[in-house]
């Protein structure tokens, strides 16, 4: 799945990674460019000197392999004042991982929403190790990114519910390599209609460092992972084209995320907001599907009165359907006997 992120969600994510001057934001699915804009937009306001401004032309660093999102996204940094983009028409996960051990291959700030649902050939498989070898391209990114993070780099990556859940043995191998060697802090639930109209695909932002957290157990760069369910803002059923995500949307999360504390809604107990030690995560197997979203319930009626609500709607419905019928043979001149048919 290709989806274009929403601007406000790609604003958020750079604000909460907060990259500085003389840093590098790095996206290698960069699509049309949303993330390095919000990373630009960011850093404009930081510019000071005529050596910031020389830092700002070598901010960011992008790749794409599709040539016509790669065209738009050269544009998009044109026109934000970058005049030689350091942008990449290259398959990101075509070169062995080895490749990007060196310093000069490493970024500071990663912001993306790699593809997912989609396969890779056998051929790109084999540049990963072993454990880390995925049909599935939003595990193969996550390697990547892992790979590409200079220390003490931060990412803000996009992730669908699947690497969330999932406990085969290479999402395994991937949720345990950066639990011990990335400091995994944040999860953020997002509503399942953040990417409407495209798709109703449930996701997820993974916030982690490359550092180890103070106080992390031994043999574990994490200490504990916060979890927080972003729900619809009030008046919004659901996020539709006409009715975008807003960054005002994501303030109560900007709020919490300086002041941190497990929340619970107290009419049904559930958890919008909790942390988990290292360890508990482990012990269940790196399940990181916390903090869900409410499922509706469904109100099993007795059958006299379910039966009842059945045929009152049948009969509001053939109403219906027999005054648009009337109202087509009106239109049309004519009448036909709908009893007799």
């Amino acid at each position: 799945g290709e989806f274009y992120t929403p601007r406000a969600l790609t604003d958020f994510i750079i604000q909460m990674l907060d990259p500085k001057i003389g840093e590098r934001v790095g996206d290698f699915a960069m699509g049309t460019g949303g993330f390095l804009v919000s990373a630009l937009e960011h850093l404009r306001p930081q510019l000071k000197t005529a050596a910031d401004s020389q830092a700002f032309q070598n901010a960011v660093l992008g790749q794409e392999w599709k040539p016509f999102p790669y065209l738009l996204a050269v544009t998009n940094l044109l026109l934000h004042g970058v005049e030689h983009p350091d942008l990449h028409h290259t398959d990101s996960l075509g070169k062995p991982m080895a490749t990007y051990h060196d310093k000069s291959q490493k970024v500071d700030v990663i912001a993306m929403n790699p593809p997912y649902g989609g396969s890779t050939e056998a051929s790109v498989k084999q540049n990963f190790r072993t454990e880390f070898r995925s049909s599935e391209t939003a595990d193969l990114f996550m390697v990547l990114i892992m790979e590409r993070l200079a220390k003490y780099g931060r990412a803000g990556v996009i992730v669908p519910d699947g690497f969330l859940f999932g406990t085969d043995g290479t999402k395994l191998a991937i949720k345990q390599h950066l639990l011990r060697n990335f400091n995994l802090h944040t999860i953020i639930r997002l509503p399942g209609s953040i990417f409407s109209p495209y798709t109703s695909i449930a996701t997820n932002v993974l916030f982690f460092d490359n550092d180890r957290a103070d106080d992390a157990p031994e043999e574990y760069a994490t200490k504990e992972v916060w979890f927080y369910r972003m729900d619809m803002p009030e008046g919004y059923k659901h996020f539709s084209k006409t009715k975008p995500m807003l960054l005002t949307h994501a303030e109560p999360i900007r709020e919490w995320w300086s002041n941190r504390r497990e929340i619970v809604n107290e009419e049904n107990g559930d958890d919008k907001s909790r942390c988990f030690s290292v360890e508990e995560i482990m012990q269940s197997d790196c399940d990181f599907d916390r903090c869900k979203f409410p499922k509706d319930e469904e109100e099993v009626l007795p059958p006299k009165e379910l039966l009842e609500n059945y045929y009152a709607k049948r009969r509001q419905l053939e109403h219906q359907i027999d005054k648009t019928l009337q109202e087509i043979q009106d239109i049309l001149g004519f009448k036909i006997d709908i009893d007799a048919k």
